[in-house]
């Protein structure tokens, strides 16, 4: 299978760094993590319109996705912890936590293509 580069739309993504535990003004650890994220970069690639069902079951049992992407680019870095932003340009908080609009639900990788599921998510 290969995608055809009339039909790829551009979109960004953020790769997960690390997870750092977020302490008090006494240097204690309060139970809660800060998440870091790389710099949002550009990728283009086959994105589907909203969906619903998985009748072939692409990506295994029960897995709830929004959208699809299609990539042949077998180098793609994208993972399950990658974050996007797939309907919006990328924007940031003050804190520069990145606010994006998808994450990554299941990667699936083929011979020739990689399918990656995404979840619309809500940032507030």
């Amino acid at each position: 299978m290969t995608t055809l580069k009339r039909n790829e739309t551009p979109f960004y993504y953020c790769l997960y760094l690390r997870k750092t535990e977020i302490v008090d003004s006494e240097n204690n650890a309060t139970g809660e993590f800060s998440i870091t994220y790389a710099d949002a970069k550009l990728m283009k690639a086959n994105i589907s319109q909203a969906t619903g069902n998985t009748s072939a079951e692409q990506y295994g049992n029960a897995v709830d996705y929004d959208k699809s992407i299609v990539t042949a680019d077998m180098n793609c870095p994208i993972d399950e912890n990658t974050v996007l932003f797939i309907d919006k340009e990328p924007e940031y908080d003050d804190d520069g936590i990145p606010l994006f609009d998808y994450i990554v639900k299941k990667v699936a990788k083929s011979l020739n293509s990689i399918s990656i599921a995404v979840k619309k998510v809500s940032q507030s």
